[in-house]
């Protein structure tokens, strides 16, 4: 009998670390890279555009620029440099993705339109340190290190706007509510997720696993190995205690992150919070699917926070609808 339970406790134990490891590692074998590309009815057809943009930014020299997180971790980025004093864009990118390959789209266009680029590896991923993924629970701070860092190194009127796609998304909205300096003038976010806890689940259900059971053993491997809660944080709550403009962007074909989480989140704060539907989109496919669209929205949004101040705004405008 006590053999039976020793081994009970065991078979337990190896669930958790195994649980752990897929949800929550940075394991090599689960990650993706710049030119790791999604397959499937709403991705397949798009594949030479993401690699010819995915090239495109790879031509462009950077700096690589460094910070430390709150929790000891160095964290990487790209940074490009176009134009002194002009907006800075700052991208993070998606769950075990990369920053090139998810952000490739609003890179090329906001560099189009005159700003300057940060592209950051997310705790966990790419260069930067860590062994957990925390889905934007830890993830959020390291965005204020990073606003913190470009406001030291270029001054408190550097004008700083977010962005994110899928996790990245959720990241930069669970971030508005972390006490970022007034310099931050606005959020892009693209199909977020509307807490950590709500795309477990529904993952968890899309695979037909008994959802309940399943999400309280992975919340117990993230706390127990990856020292976080799940539940701490949550970008639907993020948005209602905070005050930053915001654009959401979502696929109304996304059936991996449902388009009624960035619903929730628009519902939030709807004061301050614009959401704009792409139609057939599927995950992170918004840009690729409807081009004008979304460029047309994220323009319109830099437009009215201040982003296009510069220059010559008729010339301006050309280039967004160009």
């Amino acid at each position: 009998m006590v053999w039976f339970l020793v081994v009970l406790v065991l078979l337990f134990v190896v669930f958790i670390v195994v649980l752990y490891d897929v949800i929550f590692s940075s394991n090599k074998q689960y990650m993706g890279d710049d030119n790791s590309l999604p397959h499937g009815a709403g991705y397949d057809a798009y594949h030479g555009t993401i690699t010819k943009c995915v090239k495109e930014v790879m031509a462009v020299p950077y700096e690589e620029v460094q910070v430390k997180s709150e929790d000891g971790l160095l964290l990487y980025g790209k940074y490009y440099h176009l134009k002194d004093d002009a907006p800075l864009i700052m991208f993070f990118h998606g769950y075990r993705c990369s920053a090139i390959r998810d952000g490739n789209g609003i890179f090329l266009y906001t560099r189009k339109l005159g700003f300057n680029v940060l592209l950051a590896d997310q705790r966990a991923h790419g260069k930067s340190q860590g062994k957990t993924i925390t889905f934007g629970v830890k993830e959020r701070y390291d965005v204020r290190c990073w606003v913190e860092y470009f406001t030291e190194r270029f001054g408190k009127n550097q004008k700083i706007y977010l962005s994110g796609l899928s996790m990245g998304g959720a990241t930069v909205l669970m971030a508005s509510n972390v006490g970022l300096p007034e310099n931050v003038a606005g959020i892009v976010a693209d199909c977020p997720y509307s807490s950590p806890k709500a795309i477990l689940c529904s993952v968890i259900k899309q695979m037909c696993f008994p959802v309940k059971v399943t999400y309280a053993l992975a919340k117990l491997s993230a706390k127990w190995i990856g020292k976080f809660d799940v539940e701490e944080s949550s970008a639907v709550e993020a948005v209602k205690e905070s005050d930053i403009p915001t654009l959401i962007l979502h696929g109304d074909a996304d059936d991996f992150v449902p388009c009624s989480m960035s619903m929730d989140c628009q519902l939030a704060g709807e004061d301050h919070v614009q959401l704009v539907l792409i139609q057939g989109a599927a995950h992170g496919m918004s840009h690729c699917v409807d081009t004008p669209s979304y460029e047309a929205a994220v323009y319109n949004f830099f437009e009215k926070t201040g982003g296009i101040y510069y220059g010559d705004s008729i010339r301006m405008r050309e280039l967004s609808n160009g």
